[in-house]
């Protein structure tokens, strides 16, 4: 009887676990750099779901030699360019990223959102375009910064359609929605 009670013990406190890990906020994370530099700055992170994580996000990044949980680029990663930037869109891209936000005239995120990245299972290279699903979720919030016609802004998107760039096949994964948030600073105002 007191191994029975031990194991609904453990059960619980896991399931606790995992409750308060997946009611994490999903917060873009603040630019770092202040108001007044005058480089364009950005970074895109792509948040992998609870359930598709080694033991459910339990395990640091990393261990084992496990894929990380987080996916990232920003202004600094190789061949990173700025596309479009304006009120209603945002497109960055990186090597084998691609991040294109669109959004409608009331705000709400357009299907035609979408991210396109690499990833490296065993000892292939797949790059995958993921895009919403449905109706889509999150939001572009843009500002225009006094003075220069440069836009600041944050932005998080879930994206739970994903296929495979190669053969178009739509995969099952993941099994809820990605997360791609992020920000950015002194974007020049235009469409390139």
């Amino acid at each position: 009887m007191g191994l029975k009670r031990l194991l609904i013990v453990i059960a619980l406190a896991l399931l606790a676990c995992l409750v308060l890990l997946s009611s994490r906020p999903d917060e873009p994370v603040a630019a770092s750099a202040s108001h007044t530099s005058r480089a364009p700055l950005f970074e895109v992170h792509v948040v992998k779901p609870l359930i598709n994580r080694p033991l459910f996000g339990l395990l640091p990044d990393g261990l084992f030699g496990l894929p990380p949980d987080e996916l990232r680029f920003d202004q600094a990663s190789h061949g990173a360019k700025i596309g479009s930037v304006e009120h209603d869109r945002l497109e960055l891209s990186a090597d084998g990223w691609e991040l294109f936000i669109e959004t409608d005239g009331e705000g709400r995120v357009a299907p035609t959102t979408r991210l396109v990245f690499p990833v490296e299972p065993a000892d292939r290279q797949l790059r995958f375009r993921c895009r919403p699903a449905g109706q889509a979720s999150g939001y572009l919030r843009t500002t225009t910064r006094p003075g220069f016609d440069e836009l600041d802004g944050r932005f998080l998107v879930k994206l739970a359609t994903c296929e495979n760039v190669a053969t178009g096949k739509v995969i099952e994964w993941p099994a809820a929605p990605l997360t791609v948030h992020g920000s950015f600073e002194g974007l020049p105002h235009g469409r390139r």
